[in-house]
């Protein structure tokens, strides 16, 4: 089947609304904005002005931010950052859309029940996965010991938590406890999908794959490009699982291993703040570069006529 007959099929079956807008929106708005102020705007701005200035209040420029920058764990701790993220984003893209898709083309009772047991390992929290995993991770009492000693060729916890395996650990347990989640709003976005395009994909002779790749996964992109920033943002921000594995595994991972915890610690070891709040602007500015890379490429917020 040829993508024009699909396109020409999606064209004539879907018609384009523009966006309604009614002030019964800002009902559903105007309860989070003073969170949005107290907990959001308000402490960035704060921490912006923290970056830029000396304990005193005066305004240094980027001097925090060449401190920051030269010190010895500052490269090391954006690097496993950066690592950890781009493994967990690529498993997200791969795994969560392609399960989605497969639940979807499998609509029944079964799709039902498993969307609930990918669901289950997110209503748990981030400390509470980090203990699960720490017996995951310990071959001696571990139910996937032989796959440690198969992938990792590991025989003890410290063999597990070495320091080239920690990024993709971290990666596997952060899609353990946020795939499922996401899941289901994948799920979501492709019940939107119009049921007539998929038939008239089928008349004109289109697979399951086909369908899925050609018509459906064009369809969600927007959905996808939302889990993308939401992901990055949130795998720069790492912090919880190695400060746990860290005091779980008696220093054998570093304090310093994240630049969050890097942050911690200049603020509250040696009480630099300032510094801490440069590497928290950092942060900030990685966030949002990579967030409008995503918006600009996906045409997220783009309105069709």
């Amino acid at each position: 089947m040829s993508s024009s007959a699909i396109t020409s099929d999606i064209a004539g079956v879907t018609h384009r609304r523009g966006p309604r807008r009614s002030w019964r929106g800002a009902l559903f708005v105007l309860p989070y904005l003073p969170l949005l102020i107290i907990f959001g705007i308000a402490p960035t701005v704060y921490a912006v002005i923290l970056a830029f200035t000396n304990v005193g209040g005066s305004f240094v420029w980027f001097r925090n931010f060449v401190h920051t920058y030269n010190d010895f764990r500052f490269i090391d701790a954006f690097k496993h950052v950066l690592i950890y993220t781009a493994v967990w984003l690529v498993a997200l893209m791969v795994f969560v859309v392609g399960l989605a898709l497969l639940l979807h083309g499998r609509a029944n009772r079964v799709s039902t029940s498993f969307r609930f047991l990918f669901y289950i390992p997110g209503a748990l929290a981030g400390a509470a996965s980090v203990v699960i995993w720490l017996f995951m991770l310990d071959p001696s009492v571990s139910p996937g010991s032989f796959i440690l000693d198969g992938v990792l060729g590991s025989h003890s916890f410290a063999q597990s938590i070495a320091a080239e395996n920690l990024p993709f650990i971290f990666a596997m347990m952060a899609f353990w406890t946020g795939a499922g989640g996401w899941i289901v709003v994948m799920y979501g976005a492709l019940n939107t999908i119009p049921h007539e395009l998929e038939e008239a994909a089928r008349i004109d002779g289109a697979g399951p794959i086909a369908i899925a790749l050609r018509v459906k996964l064009p369809l969600i992109k927007k959905w996808v490009a939302y889990m993308l920033i939401l992901s990055f943002a949130t795998g720069t921000q790492l912090f919880v699982e190695p400060q746990i594995l860290q005091s779980a595994s008696f220093g054998l991972v570093p304090d310093t291993w994240s630049a969050n915890q890097l942050a911690y610690q200049l603020a509250f070891r040696y009480a630099d703040f300032n510094g801490a709040a440069a590497i928290a602007v950092d942060l900030l500015a990685i966030g949002l570069i990579g967030a409008v890379i995503v918006v600009t490429r996906s045409g997220l917020f783009r309105t069709e006529d």
